[in-house]
């Protein structure tokens, strides 16, 4: 496995998506606790979840109280994991999503969270997704309260533009840690934030990271794949999935990105982490960069780019 940071903290270069865990058409408790156990087997160091991952009404934390379960079980060391989760969405069982970032319901979910996942303190505790009716400054600043008080060692944010990213960064400084946006082959349109995020220090999570190569969870039986993409191509003449050819261009976009491919069973987990040892040759990285399906810019978002490629996935996507 190889290595990327999120602050001051070394985490696998892919992590977990744990989301289709627990939403709809979820495995049963047994599968999913070896799926989590399977990515700690091959080296996963971030699992990522929310309070807002589950199926029915009246479930909020499911997936954190899965996780803390599958981590309590484990026979091996999990010292080193850290686990991130989110807070500020909701679901109310017909399948839906809601927003609630009012500061007074992120620190009450924070706190939540932390007692769900048995944690003194969270690792890195998310902002979900921006909401509108609340001014973003004091969702933000729940983030630095919770900072100071120590219910959270580092914070994070999703779904957001630069100008959202800057403003977080001017109020948390360097207790912001990581941005988590939508990005995929298929769906590109967080380039500025990835180039920012890179020139600020800040990890990126691209949630959905297989978009156009595998089904999200969310999308259902009908949801829309490619195939024969040059992702499809390239990895037929490597001998690996698309998926793992995915995430290792991923990788190359930028020093700062982590993805965090969902999976649902072990063997997806297993074909991720596999990935984050791939290595994409220039000429491949190339026709992948030019590669689009819904996709926009495709520049490069910072110096690794002509670098090295680990990378890892398989199976769902995490939605953001």
């Amino acid at each position: 496995m190889r290595y990327r940071t999120i602050g001051r903290t070394t985490v696998s270069a892919v992590g977990l998506g744990a989301m289709p865990l627990s939403i709809e058409n979820r495995p049963d408790e047994a599968r999913a606790v070896a799926t989590v156990h399977a990515a700690l087997d091959a080296g996963v160091t971030l699992i990522d979840t929310a309070d807002s991952y589950h199926w029915h009404a009246g479930e909020e934390g499911h997936n954190e109280r899965l996780i803390a379960r599958a981590l309590a079980r484990y026979g091996g060391d999990t010292s080193g994991v850290l686990v991130a989760t989110k807070g500020g969405r909701g679901r109310p069982g017909d399948g839906s999503w809601t927003v609630d970032a009012t500061p007074a319901h992120l620190k009450r979910a924070a706190e939540a969270s932390a007692r769900r996942l048995g944690a003194d303190a969270i690792g890195l505790y998310q902002l979900h997704k921006p909401d509108p009716a609340v001014p973003w400054a004091e969702s933000v600043g729940a983030l630095r309260e919770l900072l100071d008080a120590g219910t959270i060692r580092a914070a994070g944010i999703s779904n957001v533009t630069s100008a959202q990213i800057l403003q977080a960064h001017r109020i948390l400084g360097d207790g912001l840690v990581s941005v988590q946006n939508q990005y995929s082959p298929a769906v590109r349109d967080s380039e500025a934030e990835l180039r920012l995020s890179t020139r600020l220090g800040l990890a990126f999570l691209p949630w959905s990271p297989l978009g156009g190569i595998s089904r999200s969870s969310l999308d259902g039986p009908s949801g829309a794949t490619s195939a024969g993409t040059p992702f499809h191509r390239v990895a037929a003449g490597r001998g690996v999935s698309p998926q793992q050819v995915a995430l290792a261009w991923l990788l190359a976009r930028s020093p700062a990105v982590i993805p965090v491919p969902g999976a649902g069973r072990p063997a997806s987990v297993t074909d991720s982490a596999a990935a984050a040892e791939l290595t994409l040759t220039g000429e491949e990285l190339a026709r992948l960069d030019a590669f689009r399906s819904a996709a926009g810019s495709s520049s490069p978002a910072g110096p690794a780019r002509r670098g090295p490629a680990p990378a890892g996935s398989a199976g769902a996507r995490t939605a953001g």
